[in-house]
């Protein structure tokens, strides 16, 4: 176990907090954060993903990595984003699934910490796009369990999919209730 893993084992010990699931066999898979309902997200995910040694990456916009704070973003997994050059972010994180052998990339589908009518489809056609799955990582601050929940295949059928993803996080009880809708709906409607 490396330092960084005892450290973040500790920090759950010690706060109570426990770690379910396994870490998924697959080398390449799109990982949903959620339900995200608290700034004490971020932190508990980075924990988890330490502890089960899954090498998450998120986006962050490029103007924020500047010193001193440019290696800390690396360290924790933060890829600059340019949205000045050409393509959509989709195409761009698609991209980096086909160059690399191992890649994780992280997203909230929520986008916001605020209650949403309907989650972006961002994650389900980037997973579609990359021919990779979608792995549901939760955190649930009732049971003080954090962890690794279905895998989800995308068969082409985004609704029937979603509903699958759905029905684990209706089971999940975020940080403010009041912030997650478990009747949200995918995409627009």
């Amino acid at each position: 176990m490396t330092f960084t893993r005892k450290i973040s084992s500790t920090i759950f010990k010690l706060a109570g907090w426990k770690v379910g699931g396994v870490k998924p066999k697959e080398r390449k898979f799109v990982w949903l954060a959620a339900p995200h309902t608290s700034n004490w997200d971020f932190p508990l995910g980075r924990l988890t993903s330490s502890i089960l040694d899954i090498p998450l990456k998120v986006l962050m916009k490029k103007s924020w990595f500047i010193f001193p704070i440019k290696g800390l973003l690396l360290w924790l997994g933060a890829l600059p984003i340019d949205r000045s050059k050409g393509g959509t972010v989709i195409d761009n994180i698609v991209r980096l699934f086909e160059e690399k052998d191992d890649f994780v990339f992280a997203i909230t589908p929520e986008g916001t910490r605020s209650f949403v009518k309907s989650w972006k489809t961002g994650f389900y056609t980037i997973a579609t796009k990359a021919n990779v799955p979608i792995v549901c990582g939760y955190l649930d601050y009732k049971k003080k369990e954090t962890g690794v929940g279905p895998i989800i295949y995308p068969s082409g059928d985004a609704e029937k999919d979603f509903e699958k993803i759905m029905e684990f996080y209706r089971t999940v009880d975020p940080r403010f209730q009041e912030n997650f809708n478990k009747k949200a709906t995918f995409g627009r409607k």
